[in-house]
């Protein structure tokens, strides 16, 4: 079955309960918030907030910065959300990779090796934390000495871990440890750090999962737009990648058409690629409910 998540960055406190009253009605799964310091919310802080108005939906980060995040404090925030939302925290991690926040903090972004094995020790360490592990570390990446999270305690026997990226290696490591997978289908980090190459094409996404065959994959949407003018509405990433709208609607990253041709694109990556959630932006709210009954609609049966 396709589970939905919704990501999301707080404008003012009104319009995000609503949002989060409106993620749990329509049917996601999770409502997920980003993690820029010095320019978005503090997604636990936020997420909290959203605790307090719903009742299902699971709550988590998408994703934290590992480079600039010490574990003790990650995992203190994460146990409280688990705490105040009664157990539907989610831990999620990612290496980061904009060079104003490790700046901001009086650190120098290390390389793409030091940013990996960094992301990796911070994720071991604060998941040994949340399962009320003495943790003491060593390395040039991390030092931490009998570290314990005393209190809280987490609601849950084990948080599930989110990583969300794209490098080789660490993807190796989240198909052995992380409970979901998200892919965004971004590639080598641009010079101003903040924007990505795309890996879109079909090729690439074919390499990028074959490893990960048999772990729980998310894609996160780039865009999204229920129309029946699906050629207009790609034009810019048309010019911007240069492929052609029929390949663009064959990636999980753009889902774009009517309701069911949207659903059976869903169905078609499940198919091919083995993906079964999607972690949507505030544009798909209106229309969350409509796709998540099309596609749990029986398909007819074929000749």
């Amino acid at each position: 079955m396709t589970a939905f998540a919704l990501q999301v960055v707080p404008e003012d406190a009104a319009e995000w309960l609503d949002t989060a009253r409106r993620a749990e009605a329509a049917g996601f799964d999770t409502l997920l918030s980003a993690d820029h310091p010095g320019a978005c919310t503090a997604p636990h802080v936020a997420l909290a907030a959203a605790a307090a108005v719903t009742s299902r939906i699971r709550l988590g980060a998408y994703v934290v910065n590992a480079g600039v995040r010490e574990p003790m404090l990650l995992a203190t925030d994460v146990a409280t959300l688990d705490v105040v939302s009664g157990g539907r925290a989610i831990l999620g991690i990612g290496a980061g990779h904009t060079p104003a926040e490790w700046a901001a903090v009086g650190r120098t972004r290390p390389d793409v090796r030091g940013r990996v094995d960094r992301c990796i020790a911070v994720a071991e360490a604060t998941r040994r934390l949340l399962a009320g592990e003495e943790v003491t570390v060593d390395t040039p990446e991390l030092r931490m000495t009998g570290a314990k999270l005393e209190k809280p305690r987490p609601v849950q026997e084990r948080v599930p871990l989110l990583f969300g990226g794209g490098n080789t290696r660490l993807l190796r490591w989240a198909a052995e440890n992380a409970d979901i997978i998200g892919l965004g289908g971004m590639g080598r980090t641009r010079a101003d750090g903040h924007q990505h190459d795309v890996r879109w094409r079909l090729d690439e996404i074919d390499a990028q999962v074959e490893p990960l065959r048999g772990t729980t994959l998310e894609a996160l949407v780039q865009h999204f737009a229920v129309t029946d003018d699906p050629a207009t509405e790609l034009t810019e990433f048309t010019e911007y990648t240069g492929m052609s709208v029929d390949e663009l609607r064959q990636i999980p990253y753009i889902l774009v058409g009517t309701i069911a041709e949207i659903a059976e694109q869903i169905r078609e990556h499940e198919r091919r690629w083995g993906i079964t959630r999607y972690a949507l932006r505030r544009s798909s709210l209106d229309h969350a409910a409509e796709l998540i009954a099309a596609l749990d609609k029986p398909l007819p049966n074929r000749p």
